[in-house]
């Protein structure tokens, strides 16, 4: 199998043991699940099913970040404890990928259960010097002490800035050494949770939530990391400096795998703000989740594509052909598996190997279609 490397910006080969570990940023549960998420699960979800029938064994971990900024804002607009709403958030998303047909992961280990594990991590750091703590309880990761931070993303210092700034960043906050320098840990409001520190009653930062989550479930490498485009930096860059200091090995990740972004009906990415979101639940009023998945996997995962009603419409249409088609018969099409083979092996080419069913379809050959529908996660069961 060959994958892209965001790192490399290249597709090789996938030089994987027979267990592959693979950590695929999770959800901040604060609200719906929307298409953009399900872009992103649902094709992780289709790389553990083919690995799986390639013969690995996949340990798959997808974190939840039950505590973060914007968790804690919706908590407080709404009027309810955090760990009530991400509870029911992460409920809700859990149903939602169920309904689409993921698997579930193997692990799925949440920030606020990490939270004695990311202290051993600050703490690390800032014992090597490679963070620093502030007399306000702020603890930063000193980004001059890592020549890598933004190998991943090749990004220069002047693009660097505006993205850390519009991305959770405080380039301008008093008393830090690099206006790039990220928090570790930060000292809670008076209405935020809080735990002991040796720099005084906190919460850690976003970036070192993942990396310690990650290393506690998948040790000091991983095979694969997944996640949105838009994690790239800073998240992905801060996830790796900070590992590889601690563990003192690199490579932190062997191979980079990220989706691209979904984009609304307006043509810009979907975000809350733009209030341009397709909520999963939603389209399951009017749509069966097959149908849904159907959706998502006729654009390549490294396509950046905008949704549009119609495409429901379609995707039902074809959902229905697979039906018909895997009923009328057991002729395999063996042109028709070899393409499906070749597809997925070929940096996971979802859609050319939805063609190749189409194709097989066409020809009436039902047991093809039936088997790569399964494959794909596709139901051809009716809802």
């Amino acid at each position: 199998m060959r994958l892209f490397d965001t790192r490399t910006r290249s597709i090789g080969p996938l030089r994987a043991p027979r267990t592959v570990r693979l950590y695929v940023c999770g959800i901040t549960p604060y609200d719906a699940t929307h298409l953009g998420h399900a872009f992103l699960y649902t094709h992780m979800d289709v790389l553990v099913r083919w690995l799986a029938a390639k013969g690995h064994r996949v340990v798959h971990v997808r974190n939840v970040t039950d505590v973060d900024d914007d968790i804690l804002r919706v908590a407080r607009e709404r009027g309810v404890d955090f760990r009530e709403l991400a509870a029911a958030e992460t409920a809700r998303f859990d149903d939602d990928l169920a309904a689409l047909g993921c698997l579930p992961p193997d692990v799925a280990p949440r920030a606020t259960a990490t939270v004695p594990a990311i202290l051993t991590a600050v703490r690390g750091l800032v014992d090597q010097g490679a963070a620093y703590a502030l007399d306000d309880g702020r603890v930063y990761f000193d980004v001059q002490r890592a020549e890598q931070f933004g190998a991943l993303s090749r990004l220069d210092r002047d693009a660097m800035l505006p993205q850390f700034a519009a991305k959770g960043g405080d380039p301008d906050a008093t008393g830090k050494r690099d206006p790039l320098d990220f928090l570790l840990w930060q000292p809670s409001g008076a209405d935020e949770p809080a735990w002991d520190s040796d720099w005084g009653p906190g919460r850690p930062g976003w970036h070192i939530e993942c990396s310690t989550m990650a290393m506690e479930e998948l040790g000091p490498t991983i095979d694969l990391h997944g996640g949105g485009a838009d994690l790239t930096f800073p998240h992905h860059e801060a996830e790796i400096v900070q590992a590889e200091q601690l563990t003192g090995q690199q490579p932190f990740v062997r191979r980079w795998l990220h989706c691209a972004m979904v984009c609304g009906e307006d043509g810009e990415k979907m975000a809350k703000s733009r209030g341009n979101l397709a909520f999963v639940s939603d389209l399951r009023k009017h749509a069966e989740p097959a149908a849904l998945r159907l959706l998502i996997l006729s654009h390549h995962y490294r396509e950046t594509w905008r949704y549009e009603p119609e495409q429901v419409d379609e995707a039902t249409a074809r959902l229905e052909r697979w039906r018909e088609a895997a009923t009328r018969g057991d002729r395999h099409d063996d042109d028709a598996v070899a393409t499906v083979r070749t597809a997925l092996d070929h940096d996971l080419d979802v859609p050319r190997a939805v063609a190749a069913i189409d194709a097989a379809a066409a020809a009436g050959a039902g047991a093809t279609v039936a088997w790569a529908a399964e494959l794909l996660g596709v139901a051809l069961a009716p809802a």
